[in-house]
């Protein structure tokens, strides 16, 4: 499965990679793109293995905002 989350607070790349790391380190998360100016993160992961809200509270720990 591939989502776009609407990620708020990142205004750098370090801010995208912090993201990234993020979401990548979740359990079946295959890929993850940041994107600072597009305010979006663009995860592709197994839809078996976890969910939307469990890659958006991943991020949402390191600080940043996610929307629907």
């Amino acid at each position: 499965m591939t989502i776009k989350l609407n990620v708020t607070g990142m205004s750098c790349p370090h801010c995208e990679r912090a993201v990234e790391a993020a979401a990548g380190a979740v359990a079946g998360v295959k890929s993850v793109k940041a994107s600072a100016k597009k305010g979006i993160a663009e995860v592709k992961y197994d839809g078996s293995a976890q969910t939307r809200e469990s890659i958006a509270n991943a991020i949402r720990r390191q600080g940043y905002g996610v929307g629907e």
